[in-house]
């Protein structure tokens, strides 16, 4: 009777283990997602600088040992976080300005932060809606040149080895 009541209230938990945080930026170009299987343990993000200033031209996410595809471009400036065992990605901010991604912002729950990019721009702010929670994967689009919009996926790890059962 304890199983049932267990499987009974991690099953009908489970649609509140996940939220989204809607994508800022103007959106152009086209659809891409860094969905892959296990956890985060590293960003890489190319830095595009020009006369005007700079802004998101590319990004990787490393999940355990194994580096996504790149999305946007890799020219420019790569800067790179590795993440602690751990440690997890609970908030991102940056900023966003004529049809690119300027500045991105990662914050762990170790208190660590990764900024890249340029203050220039509007603002957004992206985490969880659930405590405990953290990054699993990046959305959004891009145009060939750099990064034009990016939304976040949070659930907490259980949710994902459930599923992945």
């Amino acid at each position: 009777r304890s199983l049932f009541i267990y499987i009974t209230s991690v099953c009908c938990s489970l649609p509140d283990l996940f939220s989204y945080s809607p994508a800022a930026g103007d959106g152009s170009g086209i659809e891409f997602s860094t969905a892959s299987e296990g956890r985060i343990t590293g960003i890489r993000v190319w830095e595009y600088n020009n006369y005007w200033g700079g802004y998101i031209s590319g990004f990787q996410l490393r999940y355990e040992s194994n580096w996504t595809a790149e999305v946007g471009v890799n020219s420019g400036n790569p800067m790179e976080m590795i993440l602690y065992d751990k440690e997890a990605i609970i908030q991102i901010s940056g900023k966003y300005y004529s049809g690119y991604i300027y500045e991105l912002v990662f914050v762990t729950n170790q208190g660590r932060l990764f900024k890249v990019g340029q203050s220039n721009g509007a603002s957004f702010n992206f985490y969880p809606i659930q405590k405990g929670n953290e990054l699993r994967f990046l959305s959004g689009r891009q145009n060939g040149s750099g990064i034009t919009s990016i939304g976040a996926h949070w659930s907490g790890i259980t949710y994902f080895k459930l599923n992945q059962a």
